[in-house]
């Protein structure tokens, strides 16, 4: 097959990631709303709700791991338009999704103040992630179901609908955070609890929209709880081969992102609300990037379904290129944002010093992320090549960055701000592996079956 000329192939990409982007842009400004409306409450409140939201960041590591594998298979059995064999990975992927919800939901109930030590010693501090977890766990179920069924319609092209859920889900939590947060006619400032109500509210409406869709508008694949009893134990098989090694690199990853958090809660609640601010601005420089990677998953794993291995090639290569200028593009809009945040944000004297150079820090950070997560999230989990993220993580993350930055907080006792560079190396490092992993086209394998 002929090769895609540049022109082609960006907008074919476009496409893709505009829609990708613009989620991810809605997704991350819903999950940031807490800490920036709570910031202008105070620093107590701030780092309650971060901290707080570590238990859905790590159920969201879950539901990714689940989605991921899902879509790998979903869209090379696109590319072949076996829906039968797409309708048996929804259902698998909405049990175990939901499963999953409960049991993180559950834990939040029980186990709050145990929860919050974790992370932190700081008594203020552990008081107000209680009152988050207590109601904020209820929009957990919403959030799984919601991620797998619009996953599943990105991996056959259907993008737009993510976009119109997660619009509708930003601007009511917007509202229901401005009204209950900081108090509106007969309703009293309900502070943290009031950020925790409005996020449940939101993912109902996001529901809502999501349920409206599927029975008015999918011309695809409509949800079907039949689904859910769908029994295919090679489909079954093929699930837990490629979901299972993206559920642990996530969770490595995200137990990773933890586990730094903790490091840095442990140095002070300035350097948690620094932290807290920082990977919000960090979120926001990678949704471009993060764009690109699904894309490369969805685009990739189709032309090996298709059977068009060296179509595939050639978008991998594409890809890899777009991912630097993706990268750079994260740096500038971290280095620019950076003046702006610290205007806006009510920080201490020293949490606003260690926010600076954190930011600095992550505008070279998020290059290496960047073309990383293109490597290993979009083109070698296209190919089915799910468990080379796992043992990259456990090296450099693990091995590395998070051993490194431990050290030097606890033995050495570094000031906080080496302590960050330590534990932000590992997507540097990762570099020249991960380009090498790619020139051996080993991730370029079809996993479908007839």
């Amino acid at each position: 097959m002929n090769k895609l000329s540049t022109r082609t192939f960006l907008h074919s990409a476009a496409v893709l990631i505009i829609p990708v982007a613009a989620q991810n842009l809605i997704t991350t400004a819903i999950n940031s709303l807490d800490v920036f409306m709570l910031g202008r409450v105070g620093e107590n409140v701030l780092s309650g709700a971060s901290l707080g939201n570590q238990v859905y960041f790590n159920m969201s590591l879950f539901l990714f791991g689940v989605t991921s594998g899902a879509s790998v298979l979903t869209a090379q059995y696109w590319g072949r338009k076996n829906m039968q064999a797409i309708s048996t990975i929804f259902g698998i992927a909405t049990k175990i999704g939901l499963l999953i919800s409960f049991i993180f939901t559950a834990a939040a109930l029980v186990f709050p103040a145990r929860i919050m030590s974790v992370f932190t010693k700081e008594e203020e501090v552990i008081r107000e992630g209680v009152k988050y977890l207590r109601y904020v766990c209820f929009a957990y179920p919403f959030t799984a179901f919601n991620l797998i069924y619009l996953n599943t319609m990105r991996s056959m092209e259907r993008v737009k609908i993510a976009t119109l859920a997660y619009t509708c889900s930003f601007f009511t939590n917007l509202a229901a955070n401005t009204v209950l947060i900081f108090g509106f006619l007969w309703i009293p400032p309900l502070g943290i609890t009031g950020a925790a109500l409005g996020t449940v509210i939101a993912r109902m409406v996001e529901t809502l929209v999501v349920i409206i869709y599927d029975r008015k508008v999918n011309d695809v694949l409509k949800f079907s709880w039949k689904f859910l009893t769908i029994k295919n134990p090679l489909l079954f098989r093929d699930f837990w081969k490629y979901s299972s090694p993206v559920i642990a690199n996530e969770l490595l990853w995200g137990l990773g992102l933890s586990t730094i958090t903790g490091i840095l809660g442990h140095l002070g609640k300035a350097s948690v609300a620094a932290n807290a601010v920082a990977q919000v601005a960090r979120q926001l420089s990678m949704i471009i990037a993060f764009g690109v990677s699904v894309a490369a998953t969805i685009e990739i794993g189709k032309k090996i379904g298709e059977g068009d291995i060296e179509g595939a090639r050639d978008y991998g290569r594409k890809y890899a290129i777009l991912s630097i200028f993706t990268g750079l593009l994260g740096s500038i809009i971290i280095l620019a944002a950076r003046p702006l945040v610290l205007n806006f944000m009510v920080l201490s004297e020293q949490a606003a010093s260690y926010l600076s150079g954190m930011m600095f820090v992550l505008s070279y950070f998020v290059i290496g992320q960047s073309i990383n997560s293109t490597f290993i999230v979009g083109i070698f989990r296209a190919g089915g090549d799910t468990r080379f993220g796992f043992f990259f993580d456990l090296i450099f993350m693990w091995g590395i960055a998070i051993t490194g930055g431990w050290i030097a907080a606890f033995i050495f006792h570094a000031p906080v701000m080496v302590v960050y560079v330590i534990l932000m190396s590992d997507e540097i490092l990762k570099l020249p592996v991960a380009y090498a992993r790619y020139r051996s086209f080993k991730w370029l394998r079809n996993i479908t079956r007839d």
